[in-house]
């Protein structure tokens, strides 16, 4: 069995609820509310910056130079694409980049991104791996599910799920999954299992950043 298939393994359940959870189903049918699409994209946006940062790191860390380029790719793809999705989406809501740079980080927010640069800052690529392809591997997913039930009506969420649904965005989770599956075959059982547990604490936190889209939760202590 494949090392990835293994990690899937471990966090399916995570993973079958985020395919059923209100938001995405809402993004699938196109009758999410507005305001709910709107928190998601900023806090999403501010996620992405700290996402990036753990490629970056990824390229300082790769073995070779093949996977120092890709990793390059995939962080100024990150900031040059995926980040300016979410800018021409915002731009409809009438949020500024300035003010989209400008948004505090949610607690859900916060607390996933500090789990990725804490295992990207402790860890090798194998560990950055683990903490990202929750996110990469399993956007692909929920958008394949969603466009295969059938395209939304709703313009923005038809052109959220044929991004994440390209060929080209799978792409990225495959060559991760290859890339781990070649830096895994000489570790150690005790090593493998805590790289189970980073991607499973991932999955739990993506599953965390729908719960939280959909409710609108900044955090859960009062303010001041």
């Amino acid at each position: 069995m494949a090392f990835a298939d293994e990690l899937r393994r471990v966090s399916e359940g995570i993973w079958a609820r985020e395919l059923e959870h209100p938001f995405v189903q809402g993004m699938g049918r196109g009758d999410l509310a507005p305001e709910k699409f709107r928190f998601y994209l900023e806090q999403d946006y501010v996620f992405l910056i700290d996402y990036a940062k753990a490629f970056g790191l990824a390229v300082s860390k790769a073995p070779d130079l093949e996977v120092m380029a890709y990793f390059a790719k995939l962080c100024a793809d990150t900031l040059n694409e995926e980040m300016a999705l979410h800018r021409s989406y915002c731009a409809e809501f009438g949020t500024t980049p300035e003010a989209l740079e400008a948004v505090e980080p949610a607690q859900v927010t916060r607390g996933y991104t500090g789990h990725i640069l804490q295992e990207a800052t402790v860890g090798g690529v194998a560990e950055i791996i683990c903490a990202v392809l929750p996110c990469q591997w399993g956007y692909s997913e929920v958008a394949r599910h969603l466009k295969a039930q059938g395209m939304p009506s709703e313009p923005r969420y038809t052109k959220w799920i044929e991004m994440y649904a390209s060929d080209e965005f799978e792409a990225y989770g495959r060559w991760l999954r290859e890339t781990l599956e070649s830096l895994v075959q000489h570790r150690s059982p005790r090593e493998k299992e805590r790289l189970k547990a980073i991607f499973h604490t991932s999955s739990r936190w993506e599953y965390l950043f729908w719960e939280m889209s959909w409710h609108m939760e900044r955090w859960q202590v009062p303010e001041g």
